[in-house]
């Protein structure tokens, strides 16, 4: 159970693995609902990673929404979930190893405005998508490692909103994780008067002592640390994948 504000010292569980999205998937029939709603979850997170990954095979803006569509409508139907790789045991491998072959085999953006009989199984913000991918770096000549880079940001961006909605959740303190998530991924700069520097200001924005910032901080992390091992393994089959997986997350999210 996540923490609650009666329990302030308290931090997530680990996380059940006999639950987790992708193990549901991997382990249930082709026709179960709960391997369809698990799988639908997944792909509702992490789109973005396929939709960026498609652009860079050099489709336009309108084709690869389309084809984003298309391609997620034909997973979660299950038509392709046979093809997991379960010696892969990640959803992020399985999904990249699946567009590829759904790209190779050329569908245009009159067959996906086919998809689904017209029905929409995911909700995709064409114009968010585009917006987001204008900040990515130019094209690369393998866009597989920029999906991984993509993939990494998508899940440390997943596991941050999770930790802000399941603890941070009151206004009051959500203004408290806004102001102290740039410390999460390490000090935000290397010189120590810098960082000294950096508390102070996060103190007297948020009226408080640069000691509590401090304290607040290393709380913080601790609970991310957590809710990150909690969002990977709802992307891997195995617990023993779980440090694995978030070591590459973090070194294909500085890449690039």
């Amino acid at each position: 159970m996540a923490e609650t504000h009666s329990n302030p010292g308290g931090i997530l569980p680990n996380p059940q693995f006999a639950t987790t999205h992708w193990s549901v998937v991997l382990g249930a029939s082709s026709d179960s609902p709960e391997a369809s709603l698990a799988l639908s979850s997944l792909c509702r997170t992490y789109w973005y990673p396929i939709y960026a990954f498609i652009r860079r095979r050099g489709k336009g803006p309108e084709d690869a929404a389309d084809l984003t569509q298309e391609f997620f409508t034909r997973l979660i139907d299950k038509a392709w979930l046979n093809r997991a790789d379960r010696q892969k045991g990640k959803f992020r491998s399985f999904l990249l190893d699946v567009a590829g072959k759904f790209l190779a085999n050329e569908w245009d953006r009159q067959q996906a405005l086919k998809r689904g009989g017209g029905q929409a199984l995911l909700s995709l913000d064409a114009e968010e998508a585009e917006g987001r991918f204008a900040h990515e770096p130019a094209s690369p000549s393998n866009p597989e490692a920029f999906y991984d880079r993509d993939w990494a940001i998508a899940v440390l961006e997943n596991a941050q909103n999770n930790l802000r909605e399941k603890i941070y959740f009151r206004s009051d303190q959500r203004r408290v994780f806004d102001e102290l998530k740039q410390f999460l991924s390490g000090d935000p700069v290397s010189c120590q008067n810098q960082q000294e520097s950096a508390y102070v200001k996060s103190a007297n924005r948020l009226g408080m002592t640069e000691g509590a910032v401090k304290t607040a901080v290393s709380r913080l992390r601790e609970r991310y640390r957590d809710c990150l091992r909690e969002t990977v393994a709802q992307t891997v089959e195995t617990p023993a994948q779980v440090d694995e997986e978030i070591r590459y997350l973090f070194a294909a999210a500085a890449s690039c």
